[in-house]
Formats: C-alpha cells, structure tokens, sequence
C-alpha cells in the first residue's frame, strides 16, 4: 500500500521542551490508566510511549523484554545504513540458494519459491521481512547485507541503548532458548522507531521505503493497529511473537509502532508482554486495549 503522508510531513524535527505543568499532570493521568489496565492483566507487560513533545511514559520498564521479530525493525534500519554508505540501490537482487531456504520455520517466501535459486530484490526481502514477519528473508540479509553484531553496533550509534541483538531466526529455530539472546526494553524500540519517523537518518530514497513499508505491515492487525481500523489514523509498526511457553500458553507477544493521527499528533508505542496466563487472542487484545487507551487519552 502506498504511504499517506510524505516523508516532508513526517520529519517535524521537534524541539525538546520542558513539561508544562498540564501536560504533566496529563501524562500522569494516562501513566495511572496505563498500570491500572496492566494490573488487570494476567500478564507481565511493558509499555513506553513518546508523545509529540517528546513526553514520555513508562510502565514497567526497568527489565529487558525479548524481541523476538521486532528484531526485524532493528535489523532494518541498519540495512538502510549499509546500502546508503555502499551506494547499493534497493533494487539490487541476491540470488537465493535452495539451501538457504530451510523447512519448519514461517517463511512466506520459502512457500511461494520451493525450488530456490530466486533472485530477489533487497526491497523485496525486506518486505517480506517487516511486513510478513519472514523469517528467512531475515536471515539472507543479516548473511548477505549486514550481520549480529554490525546490526547491534550501528544502532547504538543512533543513541539507543538498553537492548541486545545477538542471535538470528535460525539460531531461535533451533534452540528456543535462544530468543532470549534478543532483548530490549520497551523504551528502546519505542525510540528507534520514533527516530526513524521524526529524524533524517538516512536519504529519503530509503527512508520513505522503511516507513511506507512499515506503514504496509500485514501482522498483528488485531494489537496496535486495532483501534485505527476504521478511522483515518496512519500507524506504521512491527509485531513480534515468541514460541508458547511448556504448557501451551504466549510468550514474547510483542508489537512497537509509531501513529499519525488526522488531529496532527503524533506518537510512537511500543508492548511487549513477556508472557500470558491467557491465550493468543485474549493476549493480543491486551494490546489492542493498551492502543486504544493511549489514543483515547491523546484525542480526548
């Protein structure tokens, strides 16, 4: 789907400003409707929120919180990067091994090309990366374009911190365990992905890529984006979901995103629940709720 709104529009470069006494006051208000919510929930839950004027709100988040495919998010930012300082347009193609497209993890990529030997644009992979949650799209470009540890290096370098980035899908495939290996707190992905939407970080070329493509993200249409479905809010974000726990129930449901509101502000969001005494529908509409009460507090 096309983005509607431009990059020009997007990119407020804002200035950081003290908290007016009101605005405190109501960032307090939505703090205490956010816990009140949370200790409801039979879940563990972290949430970050940063308003237009760089106002921000915490719940639960002084422990790290495992990623799972908001890793995507991270991983492409920092593919960005590398094509801009290498000059490598986004229609560069890499020609894909069937060896490369391994069985048993989600891939829709693999499904549509059994046979292998496809050569597919970076666009494309990333793509099925952000918008599908492609684990196997992940995996080529942490191989071909960018690795662990240049991905984890780069983003520091945006001024984030309090996250780790260690461990691939297949890694994760194959050892469960290893999902925790990838972790951040909730305020972190809700910064890098309001860095992204509000800073020049990279050409437009690419920018305006990544947020389009995001804005385009066909998972979790029933957490963050849930209560914008029937309005004229723009919200681009990226989910993330862990392997169940032993005895059948969610872990790692997580989904961070940034908002466009008709009214002219702006936010970013992130969830992450570490884990749910409750199924998968019930855990995602934790999500969809924690949404709809910060955007309820936003208009109202």
């Amino acid at each position: 789907m096309g983005i509607r709104f431009g990059l020009k529009l997007l990119l407020f470069f804002v200035v950081v400003r003290g908290c007016p006494m009101n605005a405190c006051a109501q960032d307090n208000i939505l703090k205490s409707k956010l816990e009140h919510y949370i200790q409801s929930c039979r879940a563990e839950i972290g949430v970050a929120v940063i308003m237009d004027a760089h106002d921000t709100i915490c719940v639960n988040n002084a422990s790290p919180y495992p990623m799972n495919s908001v890793l995507k998010l991270y991983q492409a930012l920092a593919v960005a990067d590398v094509l801009q300082k290498r000059g490598v347009a986004l229609d560069s193609c890499i020609l894909i091994e069937r060896e490369e497209l391994y069985s048993g993890t989600y891939s829709p990529l693999r499904d549509k090309y059994l046979s292998g030997k496809v050569s597919l644009s970076i666009a494309e992979l990333l793509k099925y990366s952000l918008q599908q949650s492609d684990n196997i799209a992940c995996d080529i470009l942490f191989d071909r374009i960018v690795g662990l540890e240049e991905t984890d290096k780069y983003i520091r370098t945006l001024g984030v911190e309090d996250f780790a980035i260690r461990a691939n899908e297949r890694d994760m495939f194959e050892n469960h365990e290893a999902s925790s290996k990838n972790w951040n707190y909730p305020l972190a992905a809700a910064t890098l992905i309001y860095k992204l939407f509000t800073e020049p970080l990279y050409k437009p070329i690419y920018q305006k890529f990544l947020i389009e493509t995001l804005v385009g993200c066909q998972t979790g249409k029933e957490r963050l984006a849930e209560p914008f479905l029937q309005t004229n809010a723009v919200i681009g974000h990226k989910t993330g979901t862990g392997f169940m726990s032993l005895n059948g129930l969610p872990q790692g449901i997580n989904d961070v995103g940034f908002v466009r509101l008709p009214i002219g502000r702006y936010y970013a969001i992130a969830v992450f629940i570490k884990s749910s005494q409750k199924n998968m529908v019930e855990t995602e509409q934790m999500i969809a709720d924690i949404s709809e009460i910060v955007y309820q507090h936003i208009i109202l």
